[in-house]
Formats: structure tokens, sequence, C-alpha cells
């Protein structure tokens, strides 16, 4: 395609001011091969000046020096009349000859880094306030509305174009691609404030902010959604830390999709909430449409894979695993024995044989590594779409807790029954409702998920657990919210359960309680519900 000549813009001054050095000195490089003088601030100046090039300080163009610690360097009009004056308005040529103001053509830009600072642990309020950068947006935004004349760069990412497009044409560059990177920038400084917003907002006392804005980019596309015909992707938060499949290293494996990655954040929230309560065990859980089909505590990664997947194996097939700690090549064995199949393992690492050996098994299997576990910070609400608006709340970060709960009937329990109890009722939690799960000694043996009546959940728990509810030591069954009637807890009774835990609530508590004292059964009210939809 040809060029109008009014399309080129030539660059002659560039100012450059930023926080991220990657490539900095080469980009200067080519611009200053193109004869373009180079405006710099600060730190950016100094890296420049050591690099051997003439730089002209700001403060040789506004006739101030910066001030009040940096915040104060380029909000002037000798640089902001620079950057936004049209070269085709005769008044705007006119007030840059009066004023003595010189245009700049190029503006490379990138902001303080307030994303990276308020992921930091223990980072201060005062701390994250410096990271809000003023005079950059301006500069950005200024740039880009005058992108008919002025190039704007914001990411070391953009150098490389940039430089071609100098090399291509003479010092110019194109109309196309100033456009290009202006909606660029305009994006960026709409995210770093909708970061801002985010992170201030969080501060306020109930959570819920009068006004939601997110700032999300686009990872990758997937190949589709939860189904074929349906379009998909994944975005990513800047502000959110700690362990994330959003943010994991893919080792082996085709590309996760829409499915795979819904099912592994719920895997990975389960062994998160399960580490939490024993930090000096392994967990190890295998989710099937998001709900745990199996999952256990143990001593080793190995034995707790094993106990995990023997809690269903006919659910497990296909699921998706995540464990605790890293896989090594005993675990990689046991979960690679037989006709085992797994989509997704999710771990803080694998070991170089462990690794060699799942991806010898399954060529496809996806291998996420996502560091060493640490409870995810940022994102403080839980957001679904419905049409026409979005649904939000604040995460479900209680964790078990027996020592708050109520002996409420039955035997009084053990200290080794409230520890298993305390497993049973931390997977619950993790369970479409209405959830029943069923489980003994950190096992998982059976769940009845998304049933709309609690009865039927019993009964698929029940079925799923088969005989091994009655096999030696006390099982446990627990329930995301009260029992309205005693014909649940009686299935789960019949069926030899030794402990029933749940909130409480109903009109009709004391009746199920009175079962359970009848046939010797502990209950245990927790007073918390897990609704999870």
């Amino acid at each position: 395609m040809l060029l109008r000549m009014t399309d080129l813009s030539r660059i002659r001054r560039a100012l450059i001011s930023v926080s991220d050095k990657r490539g900095l000195v080469e980009f200067a490089k080519s611009l200053s091969q193109h004869g373009v003088e180079l405006i710099s601030t600060g730190g950016t100046a100094r890296t420049l000046t050591e690099a051997g090039l003439a730089i002209t300080p700001v403060e040789e163009v506004t006739g101030f020096p910066e001030m009040m610690d940096g915040r104060v360097k380029t909000l002037h009009p000798a640089i902001h009349g620079a950057i936004l004056a049209r070269r085709d308005e005769p008044s705007h040529l006119q007030a840059m000859q009066q004023h003595d103001i010189n245009p700049i053509d190029l503006v490379c830009v990138n902001l303080y880094p307030f994303e990276e600072t308020i992921k930091r642990t223990g980072v201060t309020t005062n701390e994250a306030i410096e990271q809000i950068d003023i005079g950059g947006p301006a500069l950005v935004r200024s740039a880009a509305k005058n992108h008919e004349f002025v190039t704007i760069v914001t990411s070391p990412d953009q150098y490389d174009r940039v430089a071609n497009e100098l090399r291509d044409n003479d010092g110019s560059t194109t109309l196309a691609l100033r456009r290009e990177l202006a909606a660029v920038a305009f994006q960026h400084t709409s995210n770093y404030d909708a970061a801002i917003c985010a992170w201030m907002a969080s501060a306020e006392a109930d959570g819920i902010p009068a006004q939601l804005l997110l700032a999300l980019q686009l990872k990758q596309e997937l190949r589709y959604g939860e189904n074929p015909h349906q379009r998909a992707a994944l975005y990513t938060s800047a502000e959110s830390s700690g362990s994330s499949v959003a943010t994991a290293h893919i080792l082996h494996g085709k590309p996760l999709s829409y499915n795979n990655l819904h099912d592994a954040a719920a895997a990975l929230q389960l062994i998160q909430d399960l580490n939490q309560l024993e930090p000096n065990s392994v967990a190890a859980a295998i989710i099937k449409h998001t709900n745990p089909c199996g999952a256990a505590v143990a001593a080793s990664t190995a034995e707790a894979f094993e106990q995990a997947y023997e809690g269903d194996p006919l659910a497990a097939y296909g699921g998706v695993l995540a464990v605790s700690q890293r896989v090594d090549h005993a675990a990689a064995q046991r979960i690679c024995d037989g006709q085992r199949f797994l989509e997704v393992i999710v771990a803080p690492g694998f070991d170089e044989q462990a690794e060699q050996a799942l991806a010898q098994r399954w060529k496809n299997v996806r291998l996420l590594a996502v560091g060493e576990l640490s409870a995810p910070s940022g994102e403080p609400l839980d957001l679904k779409s419905i049409p026409g608006g979005i649904l939000a709340q604040t995460r479900d970060r209680l964790f078990a807790d027996p020592d708050q709960w109520k002996h409420a009937a039955g035997p009084a329990p053990s200290k080794a029954m409230l520890d298993h109890a305390a497993f049973v009722w931390t997977v619950t939690k993790h369970i479409k409702s209405n959830a029943i799960a069923i489980g003994k000694d950190r096992q998982l043996l059976g769940i009845g998920a998304g049933q709309v009546d609690r009865v039927t959940a019993c009964r698929i728990a029940i079925e799923k657990a088969g005989d091994r509810i009655t096999a030696q030591g006390a099982t446990i069954a627990a329930s995301d919210a009260f029992f309205p009637f005693t014909d649940g807890p009686q299935l789960l009774i019949d069926a030899g359960v030794k402990c029933i835990v749940h909130p409480g609530g109903s009109k009709r508590d004391q009746e199920t309680l009175d079962l359970c004292n009848q046939h010797d059964v502990t209950c245990l009210l927790t007073g918390i519900r897990h609704f999870r939809h």
C-alpha cells in the first residue's frame, strides 16, 4: 500500500522517561542514529548518559528543576505544549513560536510500577501511593491524543516495531502505527487507573465498592469455551498475587482449554485450603467438572495421590489433579500406574525425573507449576456474569476451625475425629450445593454434588462411598447447609456414618439432634454455611 506523505511523521525530538528499562539503551540508540534529540528525566537520563548517549535533561527544556521528590518534573507547558500542538494549525504553531516551544514528536513512557508494588508482602499505604504515577499518564494521554503527529511508545515490546518503521521510512512513522500505538496507550492508562481504583476500593470496610472497575489483560485466546461453539479467552489481573493456574508455568502438554482452567483453579483452591488446615502434610485433590471426586491428606505426595484417586477411581478418569508439594519420581510412578488418565496436573513444581515420566506416559497431559503455595491476595471479590450485569461477593475464605464448633449431640468427639471432621468439612466447602461429603481418616469416600434436594445428595454420596462407610474407623458426613428434616441424616446413619457435621440453623435442628442421640452418632454444628453455586 502506498503511503501518503501526510501519513508520515518525522521524529526529530523524543522524550524518554521509563521505569521498565528493558531494551531502553538499544531503542534510544536507534533513535539517535536518525538524528533524534533525546530528552530525558532522572534515572532514565542517567542510564542513557552512562551508555554514552547525548541527553537533554528535562529541566533544560522546562527551566525548572525536578522537585518534590520527583513528583513534579514533566508537568509543564514546554513539555505538554510541545506534544499537544497540532503541526497543521497556524495558531498552535504561532503559540509555540511565541513561547519558544519546540515540538516533541515521540514520547516513550512506561508508568511507575504500581501494580508490582501492591503485590509485595508488607507494602505500606505510603509506599503504594508514591507509585501512583501522575506525570507519566499525562504524557501518555497527551501523545496519544495527538497521535496524528506524535508517536507514543508505552512498552519495550513496541521498540523493535517503531525502530523498524524509522528505518523503513527514513526516520518517520506511519499514521497507521501511531493510531495503533495510541489505542494501546489509552488502554494502558485505563488499566493503570483501574488497578489504583481497585486497590483503594479494597480498603473500604465492607469490601464492596460503589463502582467496580476491572483491569484485566488478555493473556491468551482459548480453543473454545465450555463447548466448541463458544469462543473463550483467559484474562489476568495484574493486582492478583499468590499461587494461580492463570499465571502457572506450563511445563508440558497441549494448550489449556476453558474447562481445564476452570477445573484446575478449583483443584488448586481446594488443596490451598487443605494445606492451610494441615501444613505439615501433603494434600491431593482430583476434580471433575469443578467438584472434588477425590481428596486426601497424607505423609507423602505419592500416598496422598493414591488415597485421593482411590476415593472414586471411576470419576477420577480424565480429571484434574492438584497436589500441595512437588511431584517427585515416586509420586509420578504412582500417577502413571495402570489405566489411569489425567488431563491436568497442578503442583508447586515437578522433579526432572517426574516431569519426564509423566510426559512419556501422556503426550498431552498439562503439567502446571504454580510455585510454592501461597494464599491468594488481591482480587478481593468473586465475580460472576449474568445477562445485564455482574454479581460480586467477597471470597469465601473462612477455614475450618473445630475449636469454634458446637458438640450438639452424641458421643463427645476425640481429637482425631475433630481433625478428620475438619478435613471432610473443608472438602464440602468446595462441592457444588446442595453438597454432601463422606470421608474418614483424611480421605474423601464419596460426594453428592449440585443436587436440587439434600436427600438425593445424601443418597449419591452414600452410593459413591459404598461399603467403605462401615469399614474400620469412624466415617464422617458433612453437609454444606443445615438439614431441614431428618430424612437425610437418617439415610447417613443407616449407612453407617458415625459423625455428622453441618452448620445448624434449621427450625427442626432438635429433631436431627434427637436422631443422632438415639443412634450414638456425634453431631457437630459449625455455625457457618458454605453454599457454592
